[in-house]
């Protein structure tokens, strides 16, 4: 049965991408498996659709190679030009989801820590094993808006991308067809399969030592040294990029589970709001950053926007958005997540609980 689930679960994703694709949807191999997955894991119930965690895996190795590509020895130079600007908008980014936890839980009738760790970006596994450590959270609350949020994030980013108010900063980002037809899978071989292996070594190896994003960061990472090496990475060709797209999306569209909820109606209408919120911080954040930098608005949205860096390189090579600057802000933001939020908010939580423990005693 697990491989009629798995093969009817490909199928519905496939029926997604080219769905999306017809209509003319932004990202039709990521967001259509993924509604349609959802659609199909809630309709039939007699086979239920599966994703395993490998195919998921495998669509972010892919995508850390592509993200990989995109340094140079002149990116890294910029790294350290950006510094400032990256510690100061990821402080201001995390300031403004406080503020709205700290909103929602005021409306909601939700614990403030509950709402504070569903919220706070790019930090989905983390903040989920954090919850499983600390007393009194909500887990399946926190899981739903961490999800949640995401699932908005991929499905609302593209659309601000490809509207209006970005029209200006696309003009001079339009994907170059030439050099996007100009990778074929032909041209892989033969350095691809020592891409291959080296970036599946060191996503194992960095998945072991219990690295964040291991699939992603362990092959980008494997691939820059290569890179810069002076062994020259082949351009994916973009059917293999909608495959990646295709494993991530079916991958999302399970992980949304609503039944598993109290007060439905509640929570969704409170991650709608606690989403839109941070996404219209992260728009006004992004305008800052073409103040302190020369880039474009679309290049600084994707850099801040609140989702996993995966998604965001995703888009950014959709739209052919500086990669590397996009990638650089992302991952700064994961790590500041990784090493910083978490003891941070341990004591947050602590110094809360032993003020109420004395309100309770006066």
């Amino acid at each position: 049965m697990k491989w009629v689930q798995l093969l009817f679960s490909i199928v519905l994703a496939v029926i997604g991408g080219f769905l999306f694709q017809w209509i003319h949807c932004p990202l039709p191999w990521l967001l259509g498996p993924m509604i349609v997955v959802f659609i199909g894991s809630r309709l039939f119930k007699r086979i239920k659709p599966v994703w395993p965690g490998p195919m998921r895996d495998s669509g972010m190795v892919i995508i850390g190679y592509m993200l990989g590509l995109s340094f140079t020895l002149e990116t890294f130079k910029q790294i350290g030009k950006q510094l400032p600007s990256m510690i100061l908008l990821t402080a201001l980014l995390l300031v403004c989801t406080y503020l709205i936890a700290l909103m929602v839980a005021k409306f909601s009738g939700l614990n403030f820590p509950t709402v504070l760790m569903g919220s706070i970006p790019g930090g989905l596994s983390q903040m989920i094993a954090l919850a499983e450590e600390l007393k009194g959270i909500d887990l399946t609350v926190v899981t739903f808006l961490q999800v949640s949020r995401i699932i908005m994030i991929i499905f609302f980013v593209p659309l601000f991308i490809f509207s209006p108010l970005f029209g200006s900063s696309l003009h001079h980002s339009l994907p170059d067809t030439a050099s996007a037809a100009a990778a074929s899978w032909g041209g892989l071989f033969p350095h691809i399969l020592v891409y291959a292996v080296v970036c599946t070594a060191c996503a194992l190896l960095w998945k072991k030592i219990k690295f964040p994003t291991a699939f992603l960061l362990g092959p980008m990472v494997a691939t820059i040294i290569l890179h810069l090496s002076g062994l020259s990475g082949p351009a994916l060709p973009s059917s293999l990029v909608s495959i990646s797209q295709l494993l991530i999306g079916g991958y999302l569209g399970l992980m949304l589970k609503p039944e598993n909820l109290k007060n439905k109606l509640k929570i969704i209408l409170l991650a709608l709001l606690s989403g839109t919120a941070l996404l219209i911080c992260s728009v006004v954040l992004s305008l800052l950053l073409t103040q302190l930098h020369p880039v474009p608005l679309s290049t600084s949205f994707l850099s801040l926007s609140p989702g996993g860096m995966d998604q965001m390189g995703i888009i950014a090579k959709e739209v052919n958005a500086d990669l590397s600057f996009v990638t650089c802000y992302q991952l700064f933001r994961t790590l500041f997540i990784f090493l910083v939020v978490p003891p941070v908010l341990k004591a947050l939580f602590k110094a809360m609980h032993r003020r109420r423990a004395s309100d309770k005693v006066a």
